[in-house]
């Protein structure tokens, strides 16, 4: 994404950093100690898979298990200091900017990962496009406090102009040349990681990338944390003045969006449906999942449109009562948020229809289609599955400063956590 009206030198600022990484002769496999981002992964099973997985896997540092949120931070604190003792974990010997590559079934992925000079909102340098929880804001602000530490990229895209091919070029030749690290994870993707130490080539990327803004793709939480984390570093120059990231030109890398679900905890689907009324149009699906959701995608081309789950069949729910909508979507916004399926989930079903707060007692977020609606059924609850909103939408919506709301969307594919972290105690 070009900074239109800014000088180059106003756009992203990224630097080298001596990343922190898994040493491999002291660990099973790079595969076993990785775990998706913290909010993706599925509590509690998931948890519990990544932490039997190897002993050292990073889920220790990311979602640290303890009675009491303080217990939690001094644990993954702790846990960090002796695998640094251990020699688990250890710092790249000078600092550098990696390039990181996904793949899998013919998709590619490639970005740079680097330490990013954190701007202000109003510098309309790196774009959100979601709002973000205050308590999941504070969580992961206490994390990082505690281990002084950033313990996985967000993942920011950009979009590089006609003819801008410096970062490209330099992408393909270190991708040509053998990788510091190669693994597969349980999900299908390839995973491979090279540094970027030649001055000559950090100088091309970095200066092509100060001529650009970025959009958040994931990781609005952290991003947060990080700008908080900055304002109570003042006084001079700072390692909190960073926060580690992996930016992906989407003019060669298109990334894939996806929907999150909602998991109503404290709502069957029987008293979903009987709130709903006539308010809705309602079709009872009596199909796979597949053909469910291939359901809602035709509802959702049309208008908003929902699948509920969680009592062993699906409920599609489209052709909203319009005057429902005006009454209950907020009018302030542009009419692209208004008609947004989060928005009308959120201002109409959630706040009006079925007057569930938004907490975490009585909603998770689940990236995960088929745990959503397993959760559901184990739970007797329900799952809310949603359409993904389209990529452009998300970027016209951010370029005006309007956020959507928090949990829209899943951008991926998601870099893997625990190959390249960030200690702020390591120059």
């Amino acid at each position: 994404m070009s900074t239109p009206g800014l000088p180059g030198d106003h756009g992203l600022r990224m630097v080298p950093l001596r990343g922190l990484r898994y040493v491999p002769e002291e660990i099973g496999s790079l595969a076993a100690v990785t775990s998706p981002p913290y909010d993706v992964v599925v509590r509690p099973d998931g948890l519990l898979h990544l932490e039997s997985a190897d002993p050292h896997n990073i889920v220790r540092l990311i979602l640290p298990q303890a009675d009491t949120a303080p217990a939690r931070h001094q644990q993954a604190a702790e846990t960090l200091r002796s695998w640094l003792a251990e020699g688990i974990l250890a710092p790249d010997s000078e600092p550098a900017l990696y390039l990181y590559e996904q793949s899998r079934d013919g998709l590619l992925q490639r970005g740079i990962i680097g330490a990013l000079a954190l701007s202000s909102p109003g510098e309309g340098v790196v774009l959100p496009h979601e709002d973000v929880m205050p308590h999941v804001v504070e969580d992961r602000a206490a994390l990082m406090r505690a281990t002084a530490a950033n313990l996985e990229p967000l993942l920011l895209t950009y979009r590089s102009g006609p003819g801008a091919s410096g970062t490209a070029d330099t992408i393909d030749r270190t991708a040509a040349r053998p990788p510091l690290l190669s693994t597969t994870t349980e999900d299908g993707f390839h995973h491979r990681l090279w540094s970027i130490t030649d001055p000559a080539e950090v100088a091309t990327v970095t200066t092509d990338l100060s001529h650009h803004q970025a959009l958040i793709a994931d990781g609005h939480h952290r991003w947060a944390t990080y700008l908080r984390l900055k304002e109570e570093h003042t006084g001079g120059p700072s390692p909190w003045d960073y926060g580690l990231v992996l930016l992906v030109d989407t003019a060669h890398y298109p990334l894939q969006v996806r929907a999150i679900h909602r998991l109503l905890h404290r709502l069957p689907v029987s008293e979903a449906l009987a709130a709903v009324g006539d308010s809705f149009r309602i079709r009872r699906l009596d199909t796979p999942l597949a053909e469910a959701l291939a359901a809602l995608a035709e509802a959702a081309a049309d208008g908003n449109a929902f699948l509920l789950a969680g009592d062993g069949a699906y409920h599609l729910l489209d052709r909203p009562d319009p005057d429902l909508l005006s009454r209950t979507v907020r009018g302030d916004r542009p009419e692209a948020w208004r008609t947004l399926d989060a928005a009308v989930l959120h201002e109409t079903l959630l706040a009006h229809v079925w007057h569930v707060p938004d907490a975490p007692e009585d909603i998770a977020y689940i990236h995960d289609t088929e745990a959503a609606v397993e959760q559901a059924e184990r739970h007797d609850a329900t799952a809310v599955l949603m359409h993904p909103v389209r990529e452009e939408v998300v970027r016209d919506l951010a370029r005006q400063g309007v956020t959507m709301p928090r949990k829209s969307t899943s951008f991926g594919p998601k870099p893997a956590t625990g190959l390249v972290l960030r200690s702020l105690d390591v120059g």
